[in-house]
């Protein structure tokens, strides 16, 4: 079980601070993001300290879009020293749909070779120049992947994974039997035995943010029952929502290969917990 914690739009990591603790307990790492939906917040790396100072795990997000390869370098040996242990290496939200729509995408390097800087750093101990790296991080690295995707391609995937990838998060799914078909898909070409794979979601909370996800989000699809469980709620759609959400997440557990579940909360710590809890997932196990 891992989540997400978006840095707020301040120079204060109090909001950081206080969602992170409220996680504690109920997820095993939190993906920290890195400029969501293309609007400035506080850097990741930053954020990545005060999530590790509440006593979770934080996965440095990392996008190529705002950063040349000499920034790129420079987050990664920052997240490390700030606490990070993970990165997940992200195109990055499209600038238009941002709070800076007139801003210069570099993409310097595509996620390819991300992920290929960051194994390098970490098994070579070396930049993408070839300079030594003093205390070099060793970060597990992760990537994304659209299961849903019309047209799927489960190519470019393994691309990612033949770069250096050690773990996939998924685009958000609800839909457990188009799942079962994508497993079957990325099975029969050994992904599974490659990389531990955790599926995306956002606990359903009302019928309006389900067809915004439906409509809006390329690759997420809410099948039409949910939604019309969700209209049919009224004022009780919250509920409906966290036992769909908990019905999906027991059904992708038995999904053969499937290692975890990604919940991204949108600041509803409580909903986590309550989806976690209901799916019999609490509490998580530690460590000896």
């Amino acid at each position: 079980m891992t989540g997400e914690i978006v840095p707020p739009r301040s120079g204060s990591g109090a909001a950081v601070t206080e969602h992170a603790r409220a996680l504690v307990g109920s997820i095993d790492a939190a993906n920290v993001t890195d400029n969501p939906t293309a609007s400035a917040h506080m850097s990741a790396a930053a954020g990545a300290s005060f999530v590790a100072a509440a006593g979770i795990e934080p996965t440095l997000q990392l996008t190529v879009r705002d950063r040349n390869r000499l920034g790129i370098t420079a987050e990664l040996l920052g997240g490390w020293a700030l606490g990070a242990r993970n990165v997940l290496c992200l195109s990055g939200d499209p600038i238009s749909i941002g709070d800076h729509p007139d801003a210069k995408v570099v993409n310097d390097l595509s996620v390819l070779e991300a992920v290929g800087l960051v194994r390098r750093l970490r098994d070579e101990g070396v930049t993408m120049s070839g300079a030594e790296v003093e205390d070099p991080p060793r970060y597990l690295i992760g990537v994304a992947d659209l299961p849903l995707a019309e047209p799927y391609d489960v190519g470019r995937l393994e691309q990612k994974l033949e770069a250096g990838a050690d773990v996939i998060w998924t685009q958000i799914a609800y839909d457990v039997e188009a799942l079962e078909a994508w497993a079957e898909v990325v099975r029969a070409r050994g992904v599974f035995e490659r990389a531990p794979v955790l599926i995306g979601m956002v606990p359903l909370r009302s019928a309006k943010g389900a067809r915004f996800m439906n409509d809006k989000l390329p690759g997420v699809r809410v099948p039409p029952a949910m939604l019309q469980a969700l209209e049919a709620a009224g004022d009780d759609a919250e509920q409906v929502g966290r036992a769909l959400t908990i019905e999906v997440v027991s059904g992708i557990r038995q999904i053969p290969g499937v290692s975890g579940v990604h919940l991204m909360g949108m600041g509803h710590d409580a909903t986590v917990r309550a989806v976690v809890e209901g799916a019999g997932l609490f509490p998580r196990p530690t460590g000896a």
